[in-house]
């Protein structure tokens, strides 16, 4: 078998067709491209065709994780069901996710606490909430705790915050009642700041 033709694609500049005995055969990044050390002209044998072939399909998984993880960071548990929804095998998914890791692009807990300093930001929002949104990015408990435990934000005091912005729009307070439960704050919490709330007004 012989490398006929290396030719740069139209629709991505950044990866390159490779044809063998003038049949297309697989593309790779130009860096893999560079790292595989591929000429036009070069004579392959069956194994190492196999083996550009297993490393072009490497290549190609990678390029797709790196642009998915380059638009938000994600967490570890989204990239495994990245894996499984792109069909990507176990063993190509362990040596991109040990790439990520080593570009620093995967850290769960720098994720877990680049979210909940984001939500602080954003909105108001419950600790009980964060736990949840951050089981559903599939964070370890144990992170989850730890940072939480580091989140200097006070929930009593967050809910003061929200009591104050939202009763106008909740003017009953059975309704604003279920609005703040809805936002995972504690039914003893949210009594409680409320019955503040109506002593300030009445005071």
């Amino acid at each position: 078998m012989k490398i006929t033709a290396i030719k740069k694609q139209v629709k991505r500049a950044d990866r390159y067709s490779i044809f063998v005995d003038g049949a297309y055969a697989f593309s790779l990044s130009e860096s893999a491209l560079i790292e595989q050390r591929l000429a036009s002209g070069q004579e392959l044998n069956a194994a190492q065709f196999t083996t550009l072939k297993d490393a072009a399909g490497l290549d190609k998984a990678y390029g797709q994780v790196l642009r998915y993880i380059v638009v938000r960071p994600r967490s570890e548990g989204e990239l495994a069901d990245y894996y499984r929804r792109k069909g990507i095998d176990e063993a190509a998914a362990e040596e991109i996710t040990r790439r990520m890791r080593a570009l620093g692009l995967l850290d769960d807990l720098a994720f877990a606490r680049a979210w909940v300093a984001n939500r602080r930001l954003l909105k108001h929002v419950s600790k009980r909430r964060l736990i949840l949104e951050l089981r559903q990015k599939k964070i370890d408990p144990d992170i989850i705790r730890q940072v939480l435990e580091q989140d200097e934000a006070d929930d009593r005091q967050t809910l003061r915050e929200l009591v104050a912005k939202k009763r106008n729009k909740y003017p009953d307070d059975q309704k604003l009642l279920q609005y703040l439960a809805r936002q995972g704050f504690g039914y003893d919490d949210i009594k409680s700041v409320l019955q503040e709330s109506t002593d300030e007004s009445e005071g």
